[in-house]
């Protein structure tokens, strides 16, 4: 397990992308999968830097552990912001055309569809959102 400890701020959206990268890359994760990792943890990074703490900037952890026996990945983000359970909401009726859907829920809807799982909880005063991924291509 390892951790980055940042600023939940979108400028930095690209050393947490590199963060997690580097972390797949050291057990080959194939692209692909890498790929909808990144989509993933970009929706959640820049939910936490836009959302999490008003107008304000605060402190984001980014946790990455990944089983290289199971072939398995788990990014947990945690910040100290406002209490928010983004899986609480309902999941966006994709059959509707764009005009007539509410606005918001797309992004954490597709998270939850490339994802194997995707757990929340709220605990000592933190946001904790954990994303579990397996890496077998």
């Amino acid at each position: 397990m390892i951790n980055l400890d940042i600023t939940a701020k979108t400028e930095n959206l690209d050393k947490v992308i590199g963060f997690v990268d580097e972390q797949l890359e050291s057990v080959d994760c194939p692209m692909k999968i890498q790929m909808q990792i990144d989509v993933a943890v970009e929706e959640i990074f820049v939910n936490i830097a836009n959302y999490a703490y008003g107008s304000h900037e605060g402190p984001a952890t980014v946790r990455v552990e990944v089983d290289s026996e199971k072939k398995i990945v788990d990014i947990t983000f945690i910040d100290n912001g406002i209490p928010y359970d983004p899986l609480a909401k309902e999941d966006p009726d994709i059959t509707l055309d764009a005009e007539q859907r509410e606005i918001g829920g797309l992004g954490i809807f597709m998270v939850k569809q490339t994802m194997d799982d995707v757990k929340y909880e709220y605990r000592d005063g933190h946001n904790i959102l954990t994303l579990k991924k397996n890496l077998k291509g």
